[in-house]
C-alpha cells in the first residue's frame, strides 16, 4: 500500500523513540468500526510536530487498537515561519472555512484578535484547532499550526516573534506594499482585520511597533477573504522555491 493510500492518524504522544504504539480512542474507533481495518494493515501516524511514522496493526481493537512502529522520520520544521493574525467574524463559519483552506495551503501560526470593531468576543478554540487537525490530515501534513485563543490586539503587536510585519487596512493616504513583493525568505506575520477595519489608533499603534502597511491589491476583500490571499502571497516565494 503507498503512502497515498494508507489512512492518516494524528497521535500528539506519538514518539521517535517508540517501538509500538497504542492508539487513541478516538483514532481506534475510527481505524477499526469506520474504515474497518485488520490486523497487519498498515496506517500512517503523526503527531503535529514533524513525525511521520508508519505502522503495522497487531490489534484491531475499536478502543485501543495497538501497532508496531515499522518506520518512523522527523521532517524538518518550515525554514520561515508565515502567521496570519485575524479577527473572527460574527459568523464563526466563515472563519472556519478559512482556517481549513490556510492550513491546506501551509501557515505556521494563527492568531485570533480582539480589536476594537471585532464583532465576536467568544470563540470555541476546540473545535476550531479539530478544523486545523482535520485539514492537516487531509492534505496529508506533519505540522499542525499553532492557534491562539483570542487576544488583545496591543497583546500581539509587541510580540517581537517574527521578523517581517504587516498590518493590511483600508485606509487611503498612505503609500502600501503589495504582500508578497518584497518579502525575503525570513518569518512573516500579516494582521487583518475586522469587516470594519483597524481603526486608526490600532493601525497608529501598530506602525509604531514596526508594522508595515500593505495592500492584497485593488478591491476591497471580505476577513476571510483577505485573510487567504495574505496566506497565499506570503507563500508564495516558498511554493516558487519548491517548484523550480
Amino acid at each position: 500500500m503507498s503512502s497515498e493510500q494508507r489512512p492518516y492518524f494524528y497521535e500528539p504522544e506519538l514518539k521517535n523513540t517508540l517501538t509500538t504504539f497504542i492508539l487513541n480512542e478516538n483514532s481506534s474507533r475510527h481505524c477499526i468500526q469506520v474504515l474497518r481495518m485488520q490486523q497487519n494493515d498498515e496506517i500512517e501516524l503523526t503527531d503535529g510536530n514533524g513525525l511521520l511514522a508508519t505502522a503495522k496493526i497487531t490489534l484491531a481493537h475499536k478502543k485501543h487498537c495497538q501497532t508496531h512502529i515499522l518506520n518512523i522520520e522527523r521532517a524538518d520544521p518550515p525554514s520561515a515561519g508565515i502567521c496570519l493574525g485575524i479577527s473572527p467574524t460574527k459568523n464563526i463559519s466563515r472563519i472556519e472555512w478559512l482556517l481549513e483552506k490556510i492550513t491546506e495551503i501551509g501557515i505556521t501560526e494563527i492568531l485570533l484578535m480582539d480589536c476594537e470593531r471585532t464583532e465576536r468576543s467568544v470563540v470555541r478554540w476546540d473545535r476550531l484547532n479539530q478544523i486545523l487537525i482535520s485539514a492537516m490530515l487531509q492534505s496529508r501534513q506533519v505540522f499542525l499550526p499553532k492557534l491562539s485563543n483570542l487576544l488583545k490586539f496591543n497583546d500581539i503587536i509587541q510580540q517581537n516573534k517574527y521578523t517581517n510585519k504587516w498590518i493590511a487596512h483600508c485606509l487611503p493616504d498612505e503609500e502600501k506594499l503589495l504582500l508578497g513583493s518584497d518579502q525575503p525568505d525570513q518569518s512573516q506575520i500579516v494582521l487583518i482585520g475586522p469587516e470594519g477595519d483597524f481603526s486608526q489608533e490600532e493601525i497608529d499603534q501598530a506602525l509604531k511597533n514596526k508594522f508595515r502597511p500593505v495592500t492584497l491589491g485593488p478591491t476591497r476583500l471580505r476577513t476571510e477573504t483577505a485573510g487567504l490571499v495574505a496566506t497565499v502571497l506570503l507563500n508564495y516565494s516558498i511554493l516558487n522555491t519548491y517548484f523550480k
